[in-house]
């Protein structure tokens, strides 16, 4: 019995050693999860994402090829406020993870303790087009927002591999660092247009607007989620002449014909920008995400 024991003691051992030496297997809704998880996570995780940067995170089809890799995830991250409403439960189910459903230690919803905005005080329907009942999904574009999901996502790691927890907590404070950093030089190059105003395609930008301290006046979609109609347009170009906006900010899925269309009628500079990490060639992370932005952005104001 002795010899049995033993024997069963070093299977054991080595099966959790075995288990501590692999990798963390993360699986993220959006790009921009997967490019704050590899930072936190380091050497310590594999980060894949189902969402690519250049698509419209809204919408992202339950492929089986997505399933697959969620059968294979240790960990699924996600915004939240429902962004991913419309594939995420056929996801989970068809992987036939358990690991990463709803309340257990694999599934990660990074919108708690993050500063939201439009959350509505009324009740509200699909006539109202896609508006999000938990509040405006497009947090992660608040830099200090940033720092909420890498705080989630290192202190879940920790939790999924407690003796790596020092590796995680360090790599959460150079994440912290470069984020004062760069956002020093991002708000120096903002700061001259601080209240300005802008048009927008989809009210993706409340977050970044609120911290750079611009003004979104208008949007080109009628309501959220609804394509620009030839009367909606035409009383943004009134608005927009009336009230002097000459800057327009979209992302770089939507049809630009629109957007275009106003920008000749009102003489305003159209700065199409990724709002997803991968979204352009210059947004290869988190922070080069930022740069991008800022960079169109600045650049429409002074022309």
């Amino acid at each position: 019995m002795k010899k049995i024991f033993f024997a069963l003691t070093l299977i054991l051992g080595f099966g959790l050693l075995s288990y501590a030496g692999d990798k963390i297997n993360i699986l993220t809704s959006t790009s921009d999860l997967k490019s704050i998880a590899e930072f936190i996570g380091g050497d310590k995780v594999t980060v894949d994402s189902l969402g690519k940067g250049y698509q419209d995170p809204h919408f992202i089809d339950a492929k089986p090829s997505f399933m697959i890799k969620a059968k294979k995830a240790d960990l699924f991250i996600v915004v939240g406020l429902e962004l991913e409403i419309g594939y995420e439960e056929l996801i989970i189910d068809g992987s036939r993870n358990p690991k990463i459903r709803f309340g257990q230690i694999g599934y990660l919803d990074v919108s708690n303790g993050a500063s939201l905005l439009e959350i509505p005080t009324t009740k509200i329907d699909r006539s109202m087009g896609d508006v999000h009942p938990m509040g405006n999904p497009h947090y992660w574009l608040d830099p200090m927002n940033a720092k909420v999901i890498a705080f989630n996502i290192a202190n879940r790691l920790s939790e999924l591999s407690p003796d790596d927890e020092f590796y995680f907590k360090e790599n959460l404070n150079k994440f912290n660092k470069k984020i004062d950093e760069k956002f020093a030089e991002w708000a120096e190059k903002l700061n001259p247009f601080n209240g300005k105003k802008i048009a927008v395609y989809h009210r993706s930008w409340p977050y970044f607007a609120d911290r750079f301290g611009l003004d979104i006046a208008c949007e080109l979609e009628p309501k959220p989620g609804i394509p620009p109609s030839p009367g909606h347009l035409k009383d943004v170009i009134q608005k927009m002449r009336d009230e002097n906006i000459k800057v327009i900010l979209m992302e770089v899925f939507y049809d630009e014909k629109p957007a275009r269309f106003v920008a000749e009628q009102t003489g305003a500079k159209l700065a199409i920008v990724p709002n997803s990490v991968g979204g352009t060639k210059e947004a290869k992370d988190y922070f080069s995400l930022i740069d991008a932005i800022v960079e169109k952005l600045a650049e429409a104001f002074s022309l």
